[in-house]
């Protein structure tokens, strides 16, 4: 399997379990790996028959934008179900990150895999 990735990608929601989060939006870095099988894009040459790499960074900042989940696996299930309903990427590996969460902490997140 090929893997194309992403990472940094900077966004913010209305995320969180605590009163106060739920009136602010917070950032969030997602680092997101996609496998598929690039035979075809390599030898077509075409962006058509690759992983739109720009194409899913903008949808998942709609869509996390747009978002209100109070707890980070919640949202992360929800952006690889997208990605994978409307990208067909057969693999992926998702981390969100939530930096300033935790005072002692620079930040916490969680990673995900699906197939």
């Amino acid at each position: 399997m090929d893997k194309v990735f992403i990472s940094g990608l900077r966004t913010e929601s209305v995320i969180g379990v605590h009163d106060w989060e739920r009136n602010i939006c917070q950032p969030l870095i997602f680092d997101i790996e996609l496998g598929a099988d690039f035979t075809r894009a390599a030898k077509s040459d075409a962006l058509t028959d690759a992983v739109d790499y720009e194409a899913i960074s903008k949808r998942v900042v709609e869509v996390v934008g747009g978002s209100t989940f109070q707890l980070l696996e919640a949202l992360s299930e929800h952006v690889a179900t997208m990605i994978q309903d409307e990208f067909g990427v057969e693999w992926l590996r998702l981390k969100v990150t939530k930096p300033n969460a935790v005072d002692a902490a620079d930040a916490v997140g969680v990673v995900i895999e699906r197939v």
